[in-house]
């Protein structure tokens, strides 16, 4: 089926973007591939719900964007100079 295609593609893509992670020349490289694979990971979830039926992996997908939002918005912060707090 296509569901099960898109699932091998967007696995294989996550091992780039591991890949990436780990291998990254920067700290901005590194924190990109992370986003990426956040994407991906949604993706994931998503198709596996839509072939599975399961509606919580619609949940852990929203939790994991919320999550890799907050991580950007942090590291953001932490690059420019700022404080946390501020």
């Amino acid at each position: 089926m296509i569901i099960n295609l898109l699932l091998y593609v967007l696995i294989g893509l996550s091992f780039f973007c591991f890949f990436r992670v780990v291998f990254g020349p920067s700290i901005a490289d590194r924190m990109v591939a992370i986003d990426i694979f956040g994407i991906l990971v949604v993706g994931i979830c998503s198709l596996l719900a839509i072939k599975t039926g399961r509606l919580f992996l619609i949940d852990i997908a929203i939790a994991w964007i919320v999550l890799g939002f907050i991580g950007t918005l942090t590291l953001a912060k932490y690059l420019t100079g700022k404080k946390l707090d501020e």
